[in-house]
């Protein structure tokens, strides 16, 4: 049996492994399974992966998208530069275990966002700077998107929630949450932001897909903009992740 699974902290909001699961029915794929790993911390990772000679590849979401590369073995230079994986492929070479870490959000984002990039749209606003935010950075930048990055705390070259006026706001067409406000359980929380400013000229993409019409995603629909739920980019992340624990050339 080829075991599967997802490495994060909490993962009551995930439907990794849901979609797997029925992935593995739909077409019959008989010798696999996926399971959650819901770790605090990654102190116990390389024994969960030492433990279990089955398991061949994990999914990495929040807080470990960053933290998980110390860990790694190899690393595919795209998810290098973005500094975040969200992939580890697992292999056992003369019974060594060797780790291999890949960033599939970007062909998420990509898929995602494709049908909506007009030629009007030249500047993105994206809120949190994680390891998500760091795959949609780079995802806009090949774009051609000027990107702003929002955060609450106070860093280099980033804007704080409290600067983010409305000129702001008129000028950034797409706006991008990557902080997880707004999943579930905390269904009520949004990104702090005047939405009163947008119009149906703006574009608002929210990565939480748990539940699948956000409250940031709400507001949006209320001022008349565009709104993309972060469900096509978890079924699109996904498929990418199945490619690469089963291409042995990657």
């Amino acid at each position: 049996m080829r075991k599967f699974g997802l490495i994060g902290y909490p993962l009551s909001h995930s439907f990794s492994k849901k979609y797997f699961t029925e992935k593995f029915l739909s077409e019959h794929i008989k010798d696999c399974s996926y399971e959650n790993y819901p770790l605090e911390n990654l102190d116990n990772f390389l024994e969960l992966v030492s433990s279990d000679e089955d398991l061949c590849g994990l999914n990495i979401t929040i807080p470990f998208k960053s933290e998980i590369i110390r860990f790694l073995d190899l690393i595919n230079p795209e998810a290098e530069e973005i500094g975040a994986v969200n992939v580890v492929k697992i292999s056992r070479p003369d019974g060594q275990i060797k780790l291999h870490g890949y960033n599939s959000d970007v062909t998420g984002i990509k898929d995602t966002l494709l049908p909506f990039i007009r030629d009007d749209v030249k500047n993105a606003l994206v809120l949190g700077t994680g390891g998500s935010s760091r795959a949609v950075c780079y995802v806009l930048k090949k774009f051609g998107l000027k990107v702003s990055l929002v955060s609450r705390d106070r860093k280099p070259d980033v804007l704080r929630y409290s600067d983010v006026d409305n000129v702001i706001l008129e000028r950034n067409q797409l706006i991008i949450n990557t902080t997880p406000l707004g999943m579930f359980p905390n269904i009520g929380t949004m990104p702090e932001i005047n939405y009163k400013t947008l119009n149906r000229n703006h574009i608002l993409f929210d990565l939480v897909y748990n539940p699948e019409l956000t409250s940031f995603l709400k507001m949006g629909v209320k001022q008349g903009c565009s709104i993309i739920s972060g469900i096509k980019m978890l079924h699109s992340q996904a498929e990418k992740s199945w490619e690469i624990w089963n291409n042995d050339s990657m």
